[in-house]
Formats: structure tokens, sequence, C-alpha cells
């Protein structure tokens, strides 16, 4: 699933592409990618300028005129293009934006698990999904004591209360490994037994692996591409995710991967030393 620095990227790039263009007409051809009538989302959506887009966690808002907004979560295998023919690349692309100039924009999502809802603009953080997210990491708001009192609250492992979304979001499989790896914190150390010094490394590394993956366009493992078909470039920096039977970089220990939470989960049992007691991960 694109994690925040994939989703920053996808939006940049459509930015460039897409920006301040008009819906002509849109082509539903999998109905259940949107989220409620698709007739309704069609018609609302006809003759809309698109004025910008902006992202919440692993959500894509696209603001039209009009006070509409268009909620896009990509999902597993989620990608937009743009193309100059209404007809669909491939029978993998399920909704197809023609715009006034002869540009096309198309949804192209393998696994059809991607969904796109309309809402009026300002109501988006009401939407199931987007209204228990926690805090952006490059906002203000994710701040050190905040985010350390808010993992005291969980008894889990760790690393499932960052995937979970609520104390800080953005974060997914590929990025958690990294950040444990780099703040040399197991992630199945419950998050109540995480000490403030641990959380302000963790919290600091948050920050710089995103803002790195962002600037290398982020990370493709299997298929992620942005709009303009490019793939990430990050890959070629990660520690630990993938990384499993090899060497650590920082103490030779080989890595090790482990199901946690019914996820793969790479670490360094040298660096990430296990607690004593670890809950139940399988």
């Amino acid at each position: 699933m694109p994690e925040l620095p994939e989703v920053e990227t996808v939006r940049r790039s459509l930015l460039g592409l897409i920006q301040n263009k008009t819906i002509k007409d849109i082509h539903v051809y999998y109905a259940k990618i949107i989220v409620g009538d698709p007739e309704v989302f069609v018609t609302a959506l006809q003759g809309r300028k698109l004025l910008t887009i902006d992202r919440r966690g692993k959500y894509l808002l696209f603001r039209f005129d009009h006070d509409l907004t268009m909620i896009s979560h990509l999902r597993m295998e989620g990608k937009y293009f743009v193309r100059q023919s209404t007809e669909p690349e491939n029978k993998h692309v399920h909704v197809v934006f023609e715009f006034t100039d002869g540009s096309v924009l198309q949804y192209q999502d393998v696994r059809k698990f991607g969904r796109m809802q309309l809402v009026q603009t300002g109501t988006e953080a009401q939407v199931s999904g987007i209204k228990a997210l926690g805090p952006e990491p490059f906002s203000p708001d994710f701040k050190v004591d905040s985010f350390y009192t808010a993992l005291r609250r969980h008894h889990k492992a760790i690393k499932q209360v960052l995937l979970d979304q609520h104390v800080v979001t953005g974060l997914g499989n590929i990025y958690v490994d990294e950040v444990l790896w780099l703040s040399q914190i197991s992630p199945l150390l419950p998050a109540n037994a995480i000490t403030r010094a641990q959380a302000e490394v963790l919290h600091d590394n948050i920050i710089q692996e995103l803002k790195m993956a962002v600037d290398h366009g982020g990370t493709t493992i299997r298929s992620y591409v942005d709009a303009n078909g490019n793939t990430g470039q990050f890959q070629f920096d990660l520690h630990v995710y993938g990384r499993q039977g090899q060497s650590c970089e920082r103490c030779g220990t080989t890595i090790e991967k482990i199901k946690l939470g019914g996820r793969g989960t790479h670490f360094c049992p040298q660096c990430q030393p296990l607690p004593i007691e670890v809950p139940d991960h399988e």
C-alpha cells in the first residue's frame, strides 16, 4: 500500500499535470470505486475546475470550485495516469476523467480496493477514515510530548500502534520498520513501555525518514509509480525492510523477519533487543 511519501509524490506529480483543468465528463466502469451514487458523483463534477490537490495521511484531496472535494484513497494498487484518449488503457482502468482541453485522467486499480468520495469542502475531516487520523508528521501539531503521551496510552506492540494511524498518520509497513531500526527500538516493545528519550528519537526519525523518502520519490517495492509513470528511488536506501537474512548495516547481526499483527516485520535482534516479555505477535 502506498504510504505518505508515495501519496505525496503522486499528489505533486498530478498537480503539475491537471491543476486548473475543467472536467468535461467522467466515465465510471466499476461503480464500487465510488462511495455513494456514481451518477450523482459524475453530475456534480461535470464542469468543475480542479483548483489544487491536498493530502491528509494517505488520502488525496482533489479540491474543485463550488466547494467540492473528491477524497481518493489508493489502497493497495491504485494509480493515476494522464493520457490523451478516453479509451481505458487496460482492463484495470475503472474511472476516467475527461477534461475540456482533451486530456484525460485515468484511474487504474488492479485490486479494485481504492475508493473515491465526493464531499463539501470543509467537511472531509468528518469522513470515516479521516476523522480518526493522528497529526501529520510534517505538521507543527506533531510534538514530542503529545506523541510520547499518546504512545503511553497503548499496551500493544509499538509497531502496531504506529500502523493504526491514530498516534501519527502516514506510516505504513515499510517506514515503520525503518524508523524503528533507526531508533533502535524493538517492534515488539509495548508502546506504554517506551521512555521519553526513545519517543523523542523516534519522533525525529519519523520526520527525517519520511522527508528523505519524499525527496526520493517514494519507495517502489512492487508496482508503485507516480502520475508520470516514474518509480520511486528510496528502496535503494532502506536499512532493514526486505533485508531479512542479510547483515545489519550497523552491527553485522543477521536481520530477522517475523509476523506481527499479520504484517511482515523486519528488525535487528542485536540493535533492537526484544523486551523480556513480549506480546503475542502471531
